[in-house]
C-alpha cells in the first residue's frame, strides 16, 4: 500500500488526520476516533520510502539534523497535507493533517454571525484559539477569503507550514511558509512591516518576539489575525500578558487594551445527528468594558462581560455547548466532557 493509496482511502472516509507508524496499519482519525484503514501493519523501509517521496531534499536534511521535521505535501484532485515527520522506536513515523484544497465560506463553517462582522475591522488584533485540530486554521483562511472578496487591500500570511493556498481575487496576497520564505514568525512578522501589508495573518504568536511585534503591528494600524493554544478568552489574554516580564506587564496590558479587538475560542465536537464536526465558540468582543478590565488587571471578570452580553454577539464556551446539546446537535456526556464548568453545565442541562 503506496501513500497516495492511503491518502485518497482516508480522504473517501472525510478523516482529518493520517497517523503512518512502523509496525501499526495506517490509521485516520476520522470524526475523532482513530480508526485502522487496513489489517496490515507497514514495515520500517515503507514508511521511509514513503517519507522519501513525499519530502524535498532540505526536508531530509533538516530531519536529519533534528530528527522533525514539518512540511505540507499535495495530491493532485485531492487534499494538500500539513505533514510531521518525527522518529519513534528508532524509526520514522508520519502524521499527516488534512488541509482543504478551496477555502470554504464563511457560513459554511456553522460559526456565530458575529465572526463574520470581524473581517470588516480596519485595524486591530484579531486572534483565534483552541486546541490542536479545533478548526483555527479554516476559520482563518475563510476570514481571509470573505477579505479577499471583499477588499482591495494587500494581504500577508505567514504560516507553518502554508495550509489553504489562495489566489489574489481583489486583494493581493502572499503567503511565506516557516524555513522556505522565513527563517521564524518573528522574523518573518518584522520584515512584513516594511512590506505595505494592509493585513497580516500570523500562524501562532508562539513567543514572546512574535507577540510583541503582533501588538505592535495591529498598533501601527494593521489588521493582525492570529492564533494561540488557550480554550477560552480570558486565559488568552491572561497568557498573552504572562509572556512578559512583571516589569513590562503594566505596559502591555495598555496596549493590548487598545490593540485586541475579539478573541474567538473553538472547541470542535462530534456530531450526534448526523456524521460530520460541529464547532462551539465562544466570543469575546473588546467593548469599552472589556479594555477597562484588561487594563486595570481584572481580567477574572471578563466571563462575567461576556454573560452579559450576548444582545451584541458575545457569547461563552459553555452557552454554545448547551446550545449545541439543546439543537440535538451534540451528545450530553461529550457536552458535559468538554465544558469548562462541567458541573454547572450538566445541572443546566438536566434543567
Amino acid at each position: 500500500m503506496d501513500i497516495e493509496t492511503i491518502l485518497r482511502q482516508a480522504h473517501e472516509a472525510d478523516a482529518s488526520d493520517v497517523h503512518i507508524v512502523a509496525g501499526e496499519p495506517p490509521t485516520a482519525r476520522i470524526h475523532q476516533v482513530m480508526t485502522p484503514l487496513s489489517d496490515e501493519p507497514l514495515k520500517p523501509e515503507t514508511v521511509a520510502s514513503m517519507f522519501e517521496k513525499m519530502s524535498t531534499r532540505e526536508t531530509r536534511e533538516i530531519f536529519a539534523q533534528t530528527k522533525d521535521a514539518d512540511f505540507s505535501f499535495y495530491v493532485e484532485g485531492l487534499s494538500r497535507y500539513r505533514v510531521n515527520a518525527h522518529m519513534q522506536k528508532g524509526v520514522i513515523g508520519l502524521a499527516m493533517r488534512a488541509i482543504k484544497t478551496k477555502v470554504p465560506p464563511l457560513a459554511a463553517l456553522n460559526l456565530p454571525e458575529v465572526i463574520a462582522r470581524l473581517t470588516y475591522l480596519p485595524r486591530g488584533l484579531v486572534l483565534v484559539t483552541g486546541d490542536t485540530g479545533s478548526g483555527k486554521s479554516t476559520s482563518l483562511a475563510a476570514m481571509i477569503q470573505a477579505m479577499n472578496q471583499r477588499y482591495r487591500k494587500h494581504i500577508i500570511t505567514l504560516e507553518d507550514p502554508v495550509e489553504y493556498l489562495f489566489e489574489s481575487d481583489k486583494c493581493l496576497i502572499e503567503q511565506r511558509e516557516l524555513g522556505r520564505d522565513m527563517i521564524s514568525f518573528a522574523s518573518g512578522l518584522k520584515h512584513a512591516l516594511r512590506q505595505d501589508p494592509d493585513i497580516i495573518l500570523v500562524g501562532e504568536m508562539r513567543d514572546l518576539e512574535t507577540c510583541s511585534l503582533a501588538i505592535s503591528a495591529a498598533e501601527t494600524g494593521h489588521l493582525v489575525l492570529s492564533t494561540l493554544h488557550t480554550v477560552n478568552a480570558s486565559q488568552t489574554v491572561s497568557r498573552i500578558i504572562d509572556m512578559y516580564p512583571s516589569g513590562q506587564q503594566n505596559q502591555i496590558r495598555s496596549m493590548l487594551s487598545t490593540t485586541l479587538q475579539a478573541v474567538v475560542s473553538q472547541t470542535l465536537f462530534t456530531r450526534a445527528d448526523k456524521p460530520g464536526m460541529i464547532p462551539a465558540v465562544e466570543v469575546l468582543l473588546c467593548t469599552p468594558a472589556v479594555r477597562n478590565l484588561i487594563r486595570e488587571n481584572k481580567v477574572y471578570e471578563i466571563p462575567n462581560v461576556i454573560e452579559t452580553s450576548r444582545q451584541i454577539g458575545m457569547t461563552s464556551l459553555d452557552a454554545s455547548i448547551a446550545e449545541l446539546y439543546f439543537n440535538g446537535t451534540i451528545s450530553k456526556e461529550d457536552a458535559i466532557a468538554q465544558a469548562v464548568h462541567p458541573d454547572k453545565l450538566e445541572r443546566q442541562l438536566v434543567a
